[in-house]
């Protein structure tokens, strides 16, 4: 319970980036928020561990950095700009789908039915919820925002495939660090030099980069420590719901029962693909089976 908790956390922190981008940070900027949300941070939580790679780890971090920071990062944030907040999140509801699918191979974490099931509500709630936007949507937008989630969902995976050598902190500073350096001469090539930053981003740029970026990681990797990675993916669609109640009550948009209806389907599967759910389904079906034969 304690790690689907947390992994609930990293989720519900990950929804709000898109109101938080939209609102307070400055405009057409994907790369420099990509690097100021991963790099501070990560410094930050490096000197505190005061732990370096050993090894093999050096290339394990480099892979899992660019999976889960040095590309996922901007491509978020493009999507984040380009869209609007609900949406930006929901069209990542393929993730569990795709996270069961490298799963199987590389974890030999064969998908079950319920979790299938679980995945496939999910994704029809989620897309109720995206009935609130417009229809016609900027393709790089939409573009960014699936690549962002193919390229999380493998990095996902990885991370619990490679058991990690340390402590949580630690191994989320080392992804963090590498993923920021990646980013930053790439931003400051391609946007330029750094916008001015007022107080409202300031204040954005600190929750992204602290609660939404340093704790929400620990929380999601010890989920996936602890938890089936297709789990922790189906818990990962509080983000969307998260994401839409924010842009309703922050950039007012759209809601209506039919988005609710969409947030019902995705929290209970959420619920629905949890193993202590699926052990209690098959506890109740023990003495059914029996009483059969």
């Amino acid at each position: 319970m304690r790690a689907a908790l947390m992994a609930a956390f990293a989720a519900a922190a990950w929804g709000t980036t898109y109101v938080v981008t939209g609102a307070l940070l400055p405009p057409d900027r994907p790369l420099f928020s990509a690097a100021i949300r991963a790099l501070p941070i990560g410094l930050v939580m490096l000197a505190w561990r005061r732990r370096l790679p050993q090894g093999r780890w050096w290339w394990r971090t480099a892979v899992l950095a660019l999976c889960t920071i040095g590309l996922f990062f901007p491509l978020l944030f493009l999507g984040a700009y380009l869209l609007p907040g609900g949406l930006a999140s929901t069209l990542q509801a393929a993730s569990p789908l795709v996270v069961m699918a490298i799963a199987w191979p590389l974890l030999k974490e064969r998908p079950t039915a319920l979790r299938v099931a679980a995945a496939l509500i999910g994704l029809v709630g989620v897309a109720l919820l995206v009935l609130r936007s417009p229809t016609t949507l900027p393709l790089w937008g939409v573009l960014a925002a699936l690549a962002s989630m193919l390229i999380s969902a493998l990095g996902f995976v990885l991370v619990k495939r490679w058991p990690a050598p340390t402590d949580m902190i630690t191994m989320t500073s080392w992804q963090l660090v590498m993923g920021g350096l990646v980013l930053v001469p790439v931003a400051l090539i391609v946007e330029g030099a750094p916008p001015a930053i007022d107080l409202p981003a300031a204040l954005g740029y600190l929750w992204i980069a602290v609660a939404g970026t340093g704790v929400a990681y620990v929380c999601w990797f010890t989920g996936l420590k602890h938890l089936p990675a297709a789990a922790v993916s189906l818990i990962g669609l509080v983000n969307p719901v998260v994401a839409t109640v924010l842009g309703v009550i922050v950039l007012h948009e759209a809601f209506g029962p039919m988005q609710a209806l969409g947030a019902g389907l995705v929290l209970g599967s959420v619920v629905l693909g949890q193993p202590a759910v699926a052990e209690r389904l098959r506890r109740r079906r023990a003495p059914e089976v029996a009483t059969a034969a």
